[in-house]
């Protein structure tokens, strides 16, 4: 079943309903709350991802974050993404946890667009940039690198 997201671009509207697809895939017996990711690359192909529970917690992994480290797996560099699609069963557009906007923020664009979306065909988009403002990145090193 395919999910309509009225008002959303048909690129964007494909990309959370592979984002859908993804979550039905998730490993989630101890929270049962299941994340999708569906992250569009620069040649046009979807490295998707979900979440994986661990009854450590620790080794949990979020579906942005599979997703992302997917397509690096796959020979992709930080900046080769397009955009990112989230989807979740949440009552909002289900929103990155902070350490998926961490990664984001090293891997892709800081204007790159994170489609988030849920089961009821609700959505909104923002930019990596949006999502962490003041973001801890690459380049807040060079001055802990001085002598």
């Amino acid at each position: 079943m395919t999910l309509v997201f009225e008002g959303l671009s048909d690129d964007y509207s494909n990309l959370l309903n592979e984002a859908r697809e993804a979550m039905n895939k998730a490993y989630v017996p101890y929270s049962n709350f299941q994340v999708g990711a569906a992250l569009l690359d620069d040649e046009g192909h979807v490295h998707a991802g979900c979440n994986v529970e661990n009854a450590a917690y620790g080794p949990c992994n979020c579906a942005e974050r599979t997703a992302l480290f997917r397509a690096v797996a796959d020979g992709k560099r930080p900046g080769q993404f397009l955009a990112i699609g989230v989807m979740g069963d949440t009552d909002g557009p289900i929103a990155p946890c902070g350490v998926c906007r961490q990664v984001m923020v090293e891997l892709c664009a800081p204007d790159m667009p994170v489609v988030m979306g849920n089961l009821r065909g609700e959505w909104t988009i923002m930019t990596v940039k949006e999502l962490l403002p003041g973001a801890f990145t690459p380049s807040s090193l060079e001055k802990g690198a001085r002598k």
